[in-house]
């Protein structure tokens, strides 16, 4: 089946991310859209409108994931190992319903280490970076701001333990150009035609070449613009650097996926006390599968992010299954044989 083409959407606060959005939403042009949002302290896209949109009706199944999903506590690059990584899986296991998924990144997200995710296993073989388009604000550029309201975007950044408080926004902004494969200027109604030619010459003067910049009033871009670009980005990040690059390839590469097949169970309170044990000894970044309980004819799901797990019984194993306890570890590093060593049961 054909990757899931992927679009990231960045821009600083209050650019016009997500009056883009919703124009998007409401003239797809026949697509079936599914949107992640992650604006730390801003109005994101109002659930009337997700509402009407065609892509939300009601889940047949009160326990399925809605194809929109809003994250709201910190920007996507800086969560991706929680957050992030089980909402897209759970869009993934939904793609026959999907033509595509729009990220909106918070305003003070780095987008080149969120398109990294991309890299990570569970994800490269189902979906692909479309493209990245930045929206920037031709207001502010025109009187000599990248934001309009800097003190409000800073108590952003005060206020999300997750950014970087001290990265410079001008090393954000240009960060967010040289990943774009095209750029939304916003706002031009609000500026002269002179002071318009001023910010769209700077813009080229900074990006690579061949990225466009689009005027945009409203949020009026057409789908058929935004979407389809073909890009791949995951695949040549090296082509579009950026000042954060060695904190980036230390922090969202080098992924392991590793699969354990382990017996029955017997006491899964004293299994998962051993699995928090071995997530503080190793870099393991989630832990799910399922655990076979002696006498217990249901298998029981187990979904661990840190030293976080829950776990319920989902449905009876079935006839044609040999209940066995399987688990899927995701992390850095990680040694079969001595992780396996420490899980193997007790009793």
């Amino acid at each position: 089946m054909h990757k899931l083409p992927v679009t990231v959407i960045t821009g600083f606060l209050g650019s016009g991310k997500t009056t883009l959005i919703r124009h998007l939403l409401q003239n797809p042009e026949g697509r079936r859209i599914a949107v992640i949002v992650n604006e730390f302290g801003e109005v994101g896209i109002d659930g009337e409108l997700l509402r009407d949109c065609s892509i939300c009706q009601e889940a047949e199944e009160p326990t399925a994931t809605p194809p929109i999903l809003e994250l709201a506590n910190g920007c996507l690059c800086c969560t991706v190992q929680e957050e992030f990584l089980p909402t897209m899986e759970a869009l993934l296991q939904r793609r026959q319903d999907l033509d595509c998924i729009v990220i909106e990144t918070s305003g003070l997200a780095l987008p080149k280490p969120l398109v990294q995710a991309f890299r990570w296993p569970t994800l490269r073989t189902g979906a692909t970076v479309d493209g990245v388009i930045t929206v920037v604000d031709c207001q502010a550029l025109a009187s000599g701001e990248l934001v309009r309201d800097r003190a409000a975007l800073e108590a952003q950044r005060q206020a999300d333990q997750s950014l970087d408080h001290d990265t410079p926004l001008e090393e954000l902004f240009e960060d967010q150009l040289s990943c774009a494969d095209l750029v939304v200027l916003t706002k031009v109604d609000q500026v002269s035609d002179r002071e318009r030619a001023q910010v769209e010459h700077r813009l080229r003067q900074e990006l690579p070449a061949g990225i466009q910049v689009i005027p945009c009033q409203q949020g009026q871009i057409p789908a058929s613009v935004l979407l389809g670009f073909g890009a791949g980005v995951e695949e040549q990040l090296d082509q579009r650097p950026s000042h954060h690059d060695p904190a980036e390839d230390h922090d969202h590469t080098a992924f392991d996926s590793l699969y354990l097949t382990l017996p029955p169970i017997s006491h899964p309170e004293s299994f998962i006390l051993r699995l928090r044990q071995l997530v503080g000894k190793e870099c393991i970044y989630r832990i799910k599968g399922f655990i076979a309980v002696p006498h217990k004819p249901m298998r029981m799901v187990l979904q661990g992010v840190g030293s976080r797990f829950e776990t319920y019984y989902d449905r009876p194993w079935r006839r044609d299954e040999l209940p066995q306890t399987r688990l899927v570890l995701i992390g850095q590093q990680l040694n079969r044989e001595r992780i396996q060593n420490q899980l193997q049961p007790m009793d």
